[in-house]
Formats: C-alpha cells, structure tokens, sequence
C-alpha cells in the first residue's frame, strides 16, 4: 500500500515537472526568436540605446537595427544600490519567504487532507496560476502599489505566512491550506511587478538597465536563500 502511494506520487510529480519544463522551452524559443523582431520591443530598445544603453545598443545590433553611438554618464552601480536599497531588500524579502515555503514545504508538510498523492501537486498548480494571474493585477492603475514604504512594509507582512503555514499544516484542512497558498501566490506575483515597474521610474534607460540587474541580483539571492531555509520546515515538524 505505501509503495503504491509513493509510486503515484512519483508518476504525478513527474508529469507535473514535464508539463513544466515543456512551457520553459517555449519560453526560451519564443525569446530567442520572436520577442527580439517584435515592433514594440524594436522601439523601446532603439529609445534606450539612445539615451546611452550600450547592452540595448548590443541587442539591437544583434538583431541588426543600427544606432548611432551615444555615450551618457549613468550613475555608479553603488549610487543606485545605494537610492533604492529598499526595493533591493523588498525584493529580496519576497522571494526569500516565497521559496521557503515554496515547494519544498507543500510537498512534504501539506497537513491533513483527502487528495491523496495528487494534494501537493494541486497546492503548486494553484501557487502557479495565481502567481501568473496577480501579475497582471498592476494593470489596472488604481489598486497598483506604488508606495516605497508600502512595498517594503508588505514584503514584511508577508513574514507571517511562516506561522500561518506552520499552523495550517498542524491543525488545519486542505480548505485552509488552498487558501494560503493562493495568497502567497497572489502577493508574490503583484508585489515583484510592482517593485520592478516602479523603481527604475525617473532614471534615464542605462540606469533603468543597471538597476533591473541589480533587483534581479537580490531576486536570486531570495530564492537562494529561500531555498537555503526550507530544511527549516523540517525542524519544525519535530517541534
């Protein structure tokens, strides 16, 4: 009996991590050959090779749009880090918590439930999909957060989704366990558009660049982090 369990979650986790790495394969396939020839992509890469982006520049040439050669002082990687600490540490914030929950903890810790090999599977569809969906909630201008301090007291807040999941797997349902990781997906995906929309407004396109790079840097260090503090779920299963 516990083989064939284990067996189902094999096959369920399997085909789960398939479907995933088919859509990344598009991904990479539609990036490298159609988003670079799209118009719109064309006409703010050509606006930012012209303020002095010399990576924009260097894409553009490799699609082959020439631009003429401009050369604008940016501010110093150090000087941005320095304007925009705070979305540097909301972000990094965010996916530290994101991911050490995310999967590690719903694939081992997932608490009472009648879902059978096929629960934890069902928690990372629906991290997924809510995920993608917020992302598009900043759209609509008049619930878009654009507040500095609002975003790092969010990236905070969020912190509490350590003891809400600790005890929703100790005492809860699946009902319950559902609804939390809808919320984590949901406030990862709006919260990491709306830091990376709003903090490069007001700097000209090499320091927008540069600091793109620098958020993605903290991105990744979150989910290193994250993934780093996972085992902790572990310890608390003995607690």
């Amino acid at each position: 009996m516990w083989f064939k369990h284990s067996l189902e979650f094999h096959q369920a986790r399997v085909l789960f991590l398939g479907i995933s790495i088919f859509f990344e394969f598009i991904c990479i396939f539609l990036y490298a050959c159609i988003f670079s020839k799209l118009p719109i992509v064309k006409h703010f890469r050509t606006k930012a090779a012209s303020e002095g982006s010399r990576t924009v520049a260097a894409d553009l040439a490799a699609a082959g749009v020439q631009v003429d050669d401009v050369n604008h002082e940016r501010l110093r990687n150090k000087d941005l880090l320095i304007q925009n600490i705070d979305y540097a540490l909301a972000i990094y914030l965010t996916y530290a918590l994101t991911l050490s929950v995310f999967p590690g903890f719903l694939y081992e810790n997932t608490g009472r439930h009648q879902l059978g090999s096929w629960y934890a599977i069902v928690l990372i569809a629906v991290f997924n999909v809510c995920d993608l969906i917020s992302r598009y909630i900043p759209l609509i201008e008049c619930i878009k957060l654009e507040s500095r301090r609002g975003m790092f007291v969010a990236s905070l807040l969020r912190l509490l989704f350590v003891p809400a999941f600790y005890f929703t797997a100790k005492y809860s349902d699946e009902g319950w366990m559902i609804m939390l990781v809808s919320l984590l997906g949901v406030s990862n995906g709006y919260l990491t558009v709306c830091i990376l929309t709003v903090a490069p407004k007001g700097f000209r396109a090499p320091e927008q660049n540069a600091l793109g790079n620098l958020l993605v840097l903290f991105m990744l260090f979150g989910i290193f982090s994250g993934a780093c503090l996972d085992w902790l779920w572990e310890v608390c299963k003995v607690v």
